[in-house]
């Protein structure tokens, strides 16, 4: 049965749900194997191709694609509770999932024939792209010659397509669209046109593969490209009124908070077992230790709690209204951006308390570690985002915030 979700209108919840189980479903029955994985994932920075094809084939890559496009268009209720279990397994993989995931709602501002030759015209179909429109583009007959390097394209090396983004130059100097706005677009080229560059050496989040790609006077068709500003197309459901910046937020924090899980579940296991070379009892039995897990455990209660409880409230009007206030945004900025942050305090609580356990490749805890001191560092987790709550809370002008 196709159905169509429009503001106004209630889609039947058999389907929602059954789409929605069964996806959670194969999530969690591929934690397992991509939990043993983990090492060999940041070893090789990259998802191992049987493991890739397996999520693909499940459908978690697009979750998020309207579905008469084909896609399962899930709620943002239903697609954090997949990216917590696949979070929990590996933050690289489930980073993996949430970028690829979300850039993939860029399905609802193409042309629905765009749409399907992306994501569904080869198998297991996945966008790796970039942030950046530093990219030109030259018009030729019939489409355009891309150039430039571009960075931190998440999943490039199992990604099918590849989106570089950029300016279109007319002798020179940059197209203007009838708005006075520059004329800036994603180009969409199948990976083998593009060239890969070896640059993600980090210590964290590894697995991601979050590497460089460069076009050199590189063709491009017409109808291969799309406008970044494009709105979504009016026939697709209410998801598509999130602001795409708060969706990638809600995953990340998503990933931060089951990081965070794991990495408590871990140290409980350590401190069961472990004696500190300075102490006759095992770690488990001194108070500090006592007391500093009772309060991350608090902390990451509140963290996951927030996050999940404002994405469930402001879904419900969203879902009615096909709309978005700005006091939903910025009750989404300030959840995601608390989670973020906490997600790594809870961390560093558990690796101090570790010792020297902690600092080995070989243990758990030390990839948990780097990996929460990555999420940190992205856009979604910057400290001034408090400062732009501040500021809406305060009655302050926030009409040229780009993160609400």
């Amino acid at each position: 049965m196709q159905i169509s979700v429009h503001p106004g209108t209630i889609q039947p919840m058999s389907a929602t749900d059954s789409r929605a189980r069964a996806l959670l479903d194969a999530a969690r029955e591929l934690a397992p194997a991509i939990r043993e994985a983990a090492p060999a994932i940041e070893q090789t920075r990259e998802l191992p191709k049987p493991l890739f094809k397996a999520m693909a084939d499940a459908g978690l890559f697009h979750m998020m694609v309207p579905h008469e496009l084909g896609g399962a268009e899930l709620s943002l209720p239903a697609y954090i509770e997949i990216v917590e279990e696949i979070g929990k397994a590996d933050a690289s993989t489930a980073w993996c999932l949430n970028q690829g995931g979300i850039w993939a709602t860029h399905a609802c501002c193409m042309p629905p024939d765009l749409a399907r030759e992306v994501f569904f015209g080869t198998p297991r179909s996945v966008v790796a792209n970039t942030p950046s429109p530093n990219a030109t583009a030259v018009p030729v007959e019939g489409g355009y010659l891309v150039t430039g390097r571009q960075g931190f394209s998440t999943g490039s090396r199992h990604a099918s397509w590849i989106a570089s983004r950029g300016r279109i130059l007319d002798d020179g100097k940059p197209r203007r669209l009838p708005s006075g706005e520059e004329d800036a677009r994603f180009f969409m080229f199948p990976v083998n046109e593009v060239t890969l560059l070896d640059t993600w050496h980090t210590r964290g989040l590894r697995g991601t593969g979050t590497h460089d790609f460069e076009v050199k006077d590189a063709f491009v068709p017409e109808h291969r490209t799309f406008l970044h500003t494009a709105q979504p197309r009016p026939e697709y459901g209410p998801l598509y009124a999130i602001p795409r910046s708060l969706m990638f937020a809600t995953g990340d924090a998503t990933i931060a908070v089951s990081l965070a899980r794991s990495t408590l579940d871990a140290f409980i296991e350590l401190a069961n077992g472990k004696t500190p070379g300075w102490s006759s009892e095992l770690l488990r039995d001194h108070p500090l230790v006592q007391y500093e897990l009772g309060q991350a455990e608090a902390h990451l209660r509140a963290a996951r709690s927030l996050l999940f409880e404002t994405v469930r409230e402001i879904w419900g009007p969203v879902s009615e209204t096909g709309t978005m206030t700005m006091p939903q945004r910025v009750a989404l900025r300030t959840a995601t951006t608390f989670a973020l942050r906490s997600g790594a305090k809870v961390v560093d609580t558990a690796y101090n308390l570790a010792g020297a356990t902690a600092v080995y490749e070989s243990h758990p805890l030390q990839r948990y570690f780097q990996d929460a001191h990555v999420v940190t560092q992205h856009v979604q987790s910057r400290l001034n985002h408090f400062e732009l709550v501040g500021k809406y809370y305060l009655g302050l002008d926030t009409n040229d915030a780009r993160y609400l």
